[in-house]
């Protein structure tokens, strides 16, 4: 997701986004543990995604205060 696609969301859409991702990356990582994943490089990829939502979601709730 990039970051321009972030900044179009309000704050509830990514909050249910973020949960969605972190269900995503858990899936992943017991997925890869129990047989290797065909591209392992999603779950770094989701991983940075969930990073960018939670920093969007901290950014605006501390300009609201």
């Amino acid at each position: 997701m990039k970051q321009s696609e972030i900044n179009n969301l309000s704050v509830e859409e990514l909050n249910s986004k973020l949960i969605e991702f972190k269900n995503k990356l858990f899936e992943l990582k017991m997925n890869h543990s129990v047989t290797p994943l065909e591209n392992p490089l999603q779950i770094r990829y989701l991983r940075r995604d969930v990073a960018r939502i939670a920093t969007a979601i901290s950014d605006r709730k501390n300009k609201v205060i």
